[in-house]
């Protein structure tokens, strides 16, 4: 009778504390689970959607090195294109924002390594994991870049490759470029690249183009087109004009000039 009583006693105490049962536990977890389960694709689009945009920021920063770049009077240093004056190579370009060939800018070492100790990275897109090896004496079409597969960005092989005058289209020989071409609107310089692709290829992936209205040249089989749909199914494209905007069909863009070639 007595232990009854001081039971009843400790269970009425204001402090006593109530165990919860596996049941509440259960439902409980149950609970964390689903509310998880709500959160997640959005918390995974909220994250793929800052590293499409830190991609676009990084494609704008090449954008504005193009611009000046191309500028006949605020370009700086163009390597061995002083020569060709005023007009350029895309590739010189290219190799610039690298620092490779002429553009050697790291020391007396043959190969460099990006990311580097110093966060030296300017052709890298967020969603691409890997170093890039730069090789000291090589252009970028030649092994100066490498390996493929870590390659974050190509260029439009159209602004670097053209029919030869008299050709009718069966000869493309390498092209330059003015001023001129920053000021032509939808004109698509750079966008991610499969470099997997491209290696698998055994092709480089710093150069690449669709097919578009071409039938002749590099570009007629389309072997040189391996965009990379990384950002939400999307692609990321600079322009010319040094602006970027992103499409789940860049093909079908109407305004996009895949197709243009340089005079």
């Amino acid at each position: 009778m007595f232990d009854r009583l001081f039971n009843q006693h400790q269970s009425a105490r204001p402090g006593a504390v109530r165990a919860f049962s596996l049941v509440e536990l259960l439902v409980v977890i149950a609970v964390i689970a689903m509310v998880i389960g709500l959160l997640l694709p959005a918390l995974s689009h909220s994250i793929s959607a800052a590293r499409q945009f830190r991609c676009q920021v990084s494609l704008r920063s090449v954008g504005f090195d193009f611009g000046v770049f191309a500028d006949d009077t605020m370009h700086g240093d163009r390597g061995n294109d002083a020569r060709l004056a005023p007009r350029f190579k895309l590739e010189t370009f290219q190799e610039s924002e690298y620092g490779i060939d002429e553009f050697w800018r790291w020391g007396d070492k043959d190969r460099h390594e990006l990311p580097d100790e110093s966060n030296n990275d300017p052709m890298r897109c967020s969603e691409v994991d890997g170093y890039v090896t730069l090789q000291r004496g090589s252009p970028c079409r030649s092994g100066g870049v490498g390996p493929a597969e870590n390659v974050s960005y190509t260029f439009n092989g159209r602004l670097d490759r053209a029919p030869a005058r008299g050709s009718n289209g069966s000869r493309w020989m390498q092209t330059t470029l003015t001023d001129g071409v920053v000021s032509e609107p939808m004109i698509p310089l750079a966008w991610d690249v499969d470099g997997a692709t491209a290696a698998a290829r055994r092709v480089t992936p710093v150069f690449s183009a669709p097919i578009a209205d071409s039938t002749n040249g590099p570009f007629a089989s389309g072997s040189l087109w391996f965009p990379a749909m990384r950002h939400n199914g999307s692609l990321n494209v600079l322009f010319t004009d040094q602006h970027v905007e992103a499409s789940k069909d860049p093909l079908g863009e109407k305004s996009w000039k895949w197709g243009f070639l340089p005079r």
